[in-house]
């Protein structure tokens, strides 16, 4: 049987925390429909994931820090639509979202 929804459905009302939703468990990708409120990581922290990652914010804005192998730091200005490749272990943060913000992340397993 296959399975559908509806990626504005049912949002959580704006929380302190960004609300992650699992849309889609597999053996080959996990995806999730995250809705951030405003929010942004906190002072000093890096996500370093397993996996790599790509995402595509669908609603809102936001910007994403991203720290390149040798240590630069990139910063992206994102609208709705915009997507990302996150490689395994590639440092990256929120900087800043819109109280609106909606992505679609799907996440690959470790290679």
């Amino acid at each position: 049987m296959s399975e559908r929804g509806k990626l504005f459905a049912d949002l959580p009302p704006a929380a302190p925390q960004e609300h992650f939703d699992t849309l889609l468990d597999h053996p080959a990708a996990r995806i999730e429909r995250i809705a951030s409120f405003a929010h942004a990581s906190p002072p000093g922290f890096w996500y370093d994931q397993q996996g790599d990652e790509w995402v595509m914010l669908a609603a809102g804005r936001a910007e994403l820090v991203l720290e390149h192998p040798g240590g630069d730091r990139e910063t992206l200005a994102l609208e709705a639509g915009d997507w990302v490749f996150i490689p395994a272990h590639g440092r990256h943060r929120v900087e800043s979202t819109s109280a609106d913000a909606v992505w679609l992340a799907v996440h690959f397993p470790q290679r």
